[in-house]
Order: structure tokens, then C-alpha cells, then sequence
């Protein structure tokens, strides 16, 4: 499931607005806490320096709920 989480947010970087659905989607299936580190970890060396409030904004809210 992963693995096909980071293909669709490599085909949907180009928008933004797409590129937050899908991350907020892909956090709501992803329920290991290791698994969100390491998924955080991809993130932010894939597309940090192209969306990194999106992502802050995203994982700072898994940490909440």
C-alpha cells in the first residue's frame, strides 16, 4: 500500500491541492507509528523543498489525533 501511496503523490505533484488530498488520505491508512516516520522521512527528501508546509501541516496533525 505504501509503495503505491508514493507512486500517486509522485503523479499528482505537479498541484498542490492534489498532492494535499492524497497526503492527508495516505496518513489516514497508515496506523504504525514506525511506518509514519519513515513514510514523514520519504516526504520531506522527496518533495520538502517543493511542499513543505503541506507536509508540516500534514504530520503535525497525525501527532494531534
Amino acid at each position: 500500500m505504501l509503495e503505491l501511496t508514493k507512486k500517486i503523490l509522485r503523479n499528482v505533484s505537479f498541484d498542490a491541492v492534489l498532492f494535499q488530498k492524497e497526503l492527508h488520505k495516505a496518513l489516514k491508512w497508515i496506523t504504525d507509528a514506525e511506518e509514519v516516520q519513515r513514510f514523514q522521512e520519504w516526504c520531506i527528501t522527496e518533495f520538502g523543498t517543493k511542499y513543505p508546509k503541506i507536509i508540516k501541516g500534514a504530520f503535525a496533525q497525525t501527532t494531534t489525533n
